[in-house]
């Protein structure tokens, strides 16, 4: 079994996955089809000093499948039982010859899937030492370097030098950009 690639509505990736998942049992289509993923990753959103863990889709838009293609063709069966789903497009390849994707990339993708990492902010790609642009707010165009996070209430706390003098300044996750060097 290869992964394929499958346009679907997008905010309806789960319930198409669970439609799906139960259209294969009821025809009797698990020899030919595994799993069918919208995968998701766990994000902090940080709003007015709350913070709620959040699952973001990875791929909105798009579920992966796991089924067998007789020489990149799909099963007629299967080509039907799809297309007669609520929400479903095509697949990413020409017409019934679907393009499969490199076991590399989808191990890359399943590594994500099924061992998630500790939610972190989202937005929030920095770490202590980092140098942040900052982008919004009063100190907005000027350049400093991260001191300390407080990822529970959001804040950043940055050395900004500000006349001459370094300056220890909050700001939200949101107001700073990290820096590309190079």
């Amino acid at each position: 079994m290869e992964w394929y690639t499958l346009q679907v509505s997008s905010n309806k990736e789960n319930a198409i996955c669970k439609t799906l998942l139960r259209k294969i049992k009821v025809e009797g289509l698990d020899s030919s089809i595994g799993r069918v993923l919208a995968p998701t990753i766990k994000e902090k959103r940080v709003r007015g000093g709350k913070t709620k863990i959040i699952d973001r889709k990875l791929y909105p838009g798009y579920i992966f499948i796991e089924m067998a293609c007789e020489e990149g063709v799909i099963d007629e069966k299967i080509w039907f039982m799809l297309r007669e789903t609520d929400g479903v497009g095509t697949f990413i390849g020409s017409g019934k010859k679907p393009t499969s994707i490199p076991e590399s990339q989808m191990q890359h993708i399943l590594d994500h899937y099924e061992n998630p990492e500790d939610p972190s902010i989202a937005g929030l790609n920095v770490a202590v030492g980092d140098t942040i642009d900052v982008i919004d707010g009063s100190f907005q165009g000027f350049v400093g370097q991260v001191d300390a996070i407080d990822e529970k209430r959001g804040i950043i706390t940055v050395e900004l030098t500000v006349f001459g003098r370094s300056t220890p300044v909050d700001l939200e996750y949101w107001q700073i950009r990290k820096e590309i060097s190079g």
